[in-house]
């Protein structure tokens, strides 16, 4: 593992996604997700733990998306656990995620919900 920026505050968890998956670092991106996080993505799927979850971000990567930063919505936080989102810049639905702050006081996705659309 290399030194990598950690995330601070839940939010920062957004940006540094955005940052490392522009620069094609799937490993980077399966580091903001604790060991044991799910992922309900693909689409009517679900992607379980680190491992999984760099693997799924490998394949997508390898394909050169690129990622826009989008304005965060109210973070949640009780405690040790946060509610981030975003909404989308085409605004169909929303993202959401589940975080947990960790022993050394950075922020790890436990849950992901990278999209969903709400019903018309």
């Amino acid at each position: 593992m290399t030194n990598r920026e950690t995330a601070r505050h839940p939010e920062d968890l957004t940006r540094l996604f955005v940052e490392r998956s522009n620069a094609g670092d799937a490993e980077g991106v399966a580091l903001l997700y604790a060991e044991d996080a799910v992922m309900a993505y693909p689409p009517g799927q679900q992607t379980v733990g680190r491992a999984a979850i760099r693997e799924l971000w490998e394949g997508v990567l390898s394909h050169n998306p690129h990622f826009e930063a989008e304005e965060p919505l109210p973070t949640l936080i009780s405690g040790d656990i946060a509610l981030t989102s975003t909404p989308p810049k085409d605004g169909s639905g929303a993202r959401a995620q589940v975080v947990r702050r960790q022993p050394d006081g950075s922020w790890l996705r436990v849950l992901d919900q990278p999209e969903f659309t709400t019903p018309q």
